[in-house]
């Protein structure tokens, strides 16, 4: 609170260990502060009330907000372009090409018993949708983390570097233990080493956990470990992983360089702009899936979220095996009472649920794949099997 004609000067002080602060009122902004380090921000003579917050993205919507109340004085309208940016639908060029499409072919499962990796978080600009454009914030520079593969019983040992602008963390569903340490929030600069061991079969999604974990996970930090049982799965001709999960744009960028951060507010009021998979929409409409004829094929998904389900389907294709949440709804036909000769249409996932599904396709031809909730088809979780 300040009287008109008050000089005001803020002290920030950033005593949160894990990850930077600043604070814009106005048009006037200290730079971003590292764990331990302060700023001063002169307002100068204040003759209207004022509003600020951390511009970090999402927490301003955490609750970092900073008002300058000026006794009988109006509140000032909100500055054009200090504000954050409003929320866009990232149309995109129709007749775009994307330059890079993800590898969605499953990693091969090898012998070791202790498996290690090593995790770079980074901060980069990648296409979200053909021509649109998105500062993404990754493990491993890519637009979905890495796939891991085990079998039950064996230990991973992910070595975490946070090489990005702000606090983020990483949280492991195929482990069971405390997350107090491990789970924690880094600082730019920093590293840890997340070690556990993969106690139970199934499709299991990894993620930064850092506050607001919606917006960490919607910018692009989350992933899949498959875990096999120990008896293994039998083997099929082709495998694939699909991560369905969703995109959220401030504005529609056309170049690399004009690429900005996650639209929290749209993650906040559940808003996607995109429905993804491998965290791009459309992307396997552009270089399809490949099968043959008579060549069975397993189709690995999780849904990531953060917010949005998926019921994962194939047009013209029909299931006979479906695995779901680390236990079998129908295998080879068989369900869980011994009827046979069934069939499944659809995988449906809540966020951060996983499974596998496994078909055979009758003839040649484009087989659609796509979510069946319908609008997030039309938003980009959508691609093809070519089948030969």
């Amino acid at each position: 609170e300040a009287q008109p004609g008050d000089r005001v000067i803020v002290e920030l002080v950033n005593e949160d260990p894990t990850t930077v602060h600043d604070l814009l009122i106005g048009t006037l902004r200290t730079p971003r502060l590292a764990p331990g380090e302060s700023a001063e921000l002169d307002l100068g003579v204040v003759g209207q009330s004022i509003e600020g917050w951390c511009t970090v993205v999402g927490h301003r919507q955490m609750g970092m907000t900073f008002d300058v109340v000026v006794a009988g004085a109006p509140a000032a309208a909100p500055d054009e372009e200090a504000a954050e940016p409003e929320h866009g639908h990232a149309a995109g060029d129709p007749d775009a090409t994307l330059s890079a499409v993800v590898d969605p072919v499953a990693p091969p499962l090898t012998d070791e018993t202790v498996r290690r990796y090593e995790f770079r978080v980074t901060e980069v600009p990648l296409e979200v949708a053909p021509g649109v454009w998105q500062r993404r914030w990754t493990f491993n520079g890519g637009s979905v983390g890495p796939t891991l593969r085990g079998r039950v019983g064996d230990n991973f040992e992910i070595t975490l570097i946070n090489d990005g602008s702000m606090g983020h963390s990483i949280d492991f569903h195929a482990g069971a233990l405390n997350p107090e340490g491990p789970m924690r929030t880094i600082a730019p600069g920093e590293r840890l080493v997340y070690r556990f061991t993969a106690g139970r079969a199934g499709v299991w999604m990894y993620h930064c956990s850092t506050m607001p974990m919606s917006a960490h996970i919607a910018a692009g930090m989350h992933g899949a470990v498959i875990i096999e049982p120990e008896g293994g799965l039998p083997e099929v001709d082709r495998e694939y992983v699909v991560v369905q999960s969703e995109v959220f744009v401030a504005d529609d960028a056309a170049t690399a360089e004009a690429a900005t951060e996650v639209d929290a507010d749209a993650v906040s009021a559940e808003q996607p702009d995109r429905v993804v998979f491998n965290g791009v929409a459309n992307q396997y409409d552009q270089e399809p899936f490949v099968a043959r004829v008579g060549e069975r094929v397993r189709f690995w998904v999780l849904d990531a979220g953060p917010n949005r389900a998926t019921s994962f389907h194939i047009v013209g294709g029909q299931f006979d095996t479906v695995y779901r949440e680390g236990g079998y709804l129908l295998k080879d036909g068989v369900d869980a009472f011994g009827g046979s000769g069934g069939g499944a249409q659809a995988l449906a996932l809540a966020p951060a649920e996983g499974g596998f599904v496994e078909l055979e396709f009758p003839e040649p031809g484009r087989y659609p794949v796509v979510s069946h909730v319908m609008v997030d088809a039309e938003r980009g979780a959508h691609g093809i099997v070519a089948v030969s």
